[in-house]
């Protein structure tokens, strides 16, 4: 592997993402890629701490060994997940084994060169100690069952923002997707009542007085409360203001880390000093708020002053709009009054409808949302790529099917170029079905002229007027807001010769710009600036995915080999013609490339696409590297420009899809 695709592989995994180009640069210096073979023991419980290791491709299992010295499964690695730490930075033996699941690529940067990275890049340090604490247990008074865990903690500036609903199905999803351990602490002042062991049909339970002077690490079992949904319970009474209801839930949390991956904290809305304090014990922060404008606004005044004032981290607040309340304003007016992004926007509940939704109504709105937000938490989100081609492209709509009658869950999607326009059609909620149905639009040759308006050729020699209205019969006025799904889309800059991601704004702008074929289509203007195909900066748009955090890649690439392409393209500076053209033989068809060719040169065209297709192979193999699964149906016989065969092209991707069937459902159980 060459250092630069080294440096682009590295610079994507989220504990690297933060550094400069020089420090990435040490780090590929310093690193070394090693393959481990399934089964293949990584370093054993006991033994002398050598290396930093990262997760680049497969699995690894955390382990120790009980009494009887039988393995005792802690924790599931996967990509971007790093391990072997604590003992480097203790200088310690290893308190647990670790050992290759299945064939694997680990970053690995042995010990002299890890404690020269820390000294030379600080915030390394820093992000470390943030996870140590999660993972140096107190296994003297609790033996630990898992590896590491997660606080989340759930509040609200005011009561009655559906925060104790949402802890409660936020709870259950993540036992759903993950089949981890949860615990829900309920916790709040002696003159409120508990509402969470009815919902998770607990009859009587004790609470414990977080005031009491009990011995925490002589707690009852009794308190820990087992529901029959596979999520514990955990009810507590504080006090306002009391240092020592902090200090015991703090201990409380130091014994229950060893016992739960997911641990969540619903919490008071309340502002004072102790409440404050828990939410700092938290890994991330949920804040929940309705649309209304004032609630919005209480909300902001709540993030600055957690900011400001007790200076949390910015990345572990998450704002999520519960939209139980109608919206007086769009998407955009709500983030403009927080200030932020908003994590999640999650659906209106029916007046009637159960609580524990997740449950006893999967398949509504709501539960999909907290479904998304679950998966997310629980490093499980399943991301699908959906690369560029033009009539190459109608393959994805084979893949979408196969996806659809096999169940197989996507949490985001991002298209470029073709893949854009696919990717937004089913992102809004048309099946491939559906999708395959407005590509008969181009059922004869001829039709391809519905797309086609040409200009003097100063900047491209087609205007896009056409393709505009096409999107917009197909889309209308639909936004990012309106998806079913996250969905982004890419673009790339004309002045800037950078990448742009859509997720923001109306679906149309999007994809014209990221369907602009240089030297093609002129560029899209949108506001000041110039906007061309997607393809040109990201043809497989894995990165993006990685930048949101997605473990999980599925990526389709429609593009020809380096080599059908090179082939393809000698032949038409030869004077000859491509792909199938030349073999059709009716003469409607001949008929239209022969106007076609009048009106520009068919050659000058193909050999532009072609010679962007060069490029972008190269470049989509490498973002191909970032991806667990790549697709790449059989093109060949068919033509980039043959929009008509549609129903063949989605036949090719569907039999590709079905190939890697069994590889795609490992992923997704993983």
């Amino acid at each position: 592997m060459s250092l630069r695709d080294k440096e682009f592989i590295i610079k994507e995994l989220p504990f690297f993402s933060g550094l400069n180009k020089s420090e990435l640069a040490e780090i590929c210096v310093k690193s070394q890629l090693i393959e481990y073979r399934k089964g293949q023991i990584i370093y054993e419980e006991g033994s002398a701490p050598s290396a930093f290791y990262c997760i680049i491709s497969g699995r690894v299992q955390i382990y120790t060994k009980d009494k009887e010295g039988k393995p005792l499964i802690l924790e599931y690695l996967h990509r971007g997940k790093y391990f072997g730490i604590i003992s480097l930075l203790t200088n310690e033996g290893h308190s647990v084994s670790s050992q290759a699941i299945n064939d694997c690529t680990i970053l690995v940067i042995k010990k002299d060169d890890f404690n020269s990275v820390l000294e030379s890049t600080p915030r390394l340090a820093i992000d470390l100690s943030r996870t140590l604490s999660r993972r140096l247990k107190r296994k003297d008074i609790h033996q630990k069952k898992i590896f590491e865990s997660t606080v989340i903690s759930v509040f609200s500036s005011y009561a009655q923002a559906g925060k104790t609903i949402y802890a409660l199905n936020l709870a259950l999803s993540l036992k759903c997707e993950t089949h981890k351990s949860v615990i829900i602490l309920d916790i709040l002042p002696k003159d409120k009542v508990h509402t969470l062991p009815d919902k998770l049909m607990i009859q009587e339970p004790p609470i414990f007085d977080l005031n009491s002077s009990a011995d925490i690490y002589a707690l009852p079992k009794d308190f820990v409360l087992k529901s029959g949904f596979g999520v514990d319970l955990f009810c507590f009474y504080y006090q306002e203001d009391n240092d020592a209801c902090l200090k015991r839930l703090i201990e409380i949390l130091s014994i229950l880390v060893n016992d739960y991956h997911y641990i969540l904290l619903d919490l008071p809305a309340a502002m004072d000093r102790s409440i404050i304090s828990m939410l700092n014990q938290s890994d991330f922060i949920h804040i929940l708020s309705s649309p209304d404008p004032v609630d919005l606004k209480r909300t902001n005044s709540l993030v600055i002053r957690l900011k400001a004032d007790f200076n949390f981290d910015p990345a572990k607040i998450k704002t999520i709009v519960n939209e139980y309340k109608l919206a007086k304003i769009d998407y955009s007016q709500e983030q403009q009054i927080l200030g932020q992004d908003i994590f999640a926007t999650i659906p209106k509940i029916e007046f009637d409808a159960p609580q524990r939704l997740i449950i006893d109504a999967p398949d509504c709105e709501y539960s999909k949302a907290i479904k998304r937000i679950a998966r997310q938490l629980g490093d499980c989100l399943v991301g699908l790529v959906l690369g560029v081609g033009v009539g190459y492209g109608f393959c994805h709509v084979g893949v979408l099917k196969v996806i659809e009658e096999e169940h197989i869950p996507i949490d985001v999607i991002v298209g470029s170029s073709i893949g854009s326009l696919i990717a937004s059609l089913w992102a809004i909620g048309k099946s491939s079905s559906e999708i395959l149905k407005i590509t008969s639009e181009f059922r004869e040759p001829k039709h391809i002229w519905g797309l086609i308006d040409v200009t003097f050729p100063a900047l491209g020699f087609l205007k896009g007027n056409k393709l505009f209205r096409f999107l917009k019969k197909h889309l209308g006025d639909k936004t990012f807001y309106d998806v079913k799904l996250p969905l982004k889309i890419v673009a790339s800059n004309v002045h800037k010769k950078e990448p742009k991601i859509f997720d923001k704004g109306p679906l149309v702008d999007a994809i014209m710009a990221s369907c602009s074929m240089p030297g093609i289509f002129a560029p899209f203007k949108l506001k000041e600036e110039l906007l061309f195909d997607g393809g040109v900066t990201y043809p497989l748009p894995t990165e993006p995915l990685m930048q949101m955090g997605v473990k999980k890649i599925i990526a389709v690439n429609v593009t020809p080999s380096r080599e059908d392409i090179l082939q393809q393209l000698k032949k038409l500076k030869a004077g000859g013609s491509s792909g199938n053209v030349v073999d059709v033989k009716t003469n409607q068809h001949l008929s239209f490339f022969s106007r076609l060719k009048r009106i520009f040169s068919f050659n000058i065209v193909d050999i532009i696409f072609s010679s962007v297709e060069v490029l972008q192979s190269e470049v989509a193999r490498r973002e191909g590297e970032l991806a667990d699964i790549v697709l790449h149906p059989d093109t060949s016989g068919l033509f980039w420009l043959e929009l008509h065969k549609a129903d063949e092209f989605a036949k090719r991707g569907e039999q590709e899809a079905r190939k890697h069937l069994d590889e795609i459902r490992q992923l997704i159980n993983e």
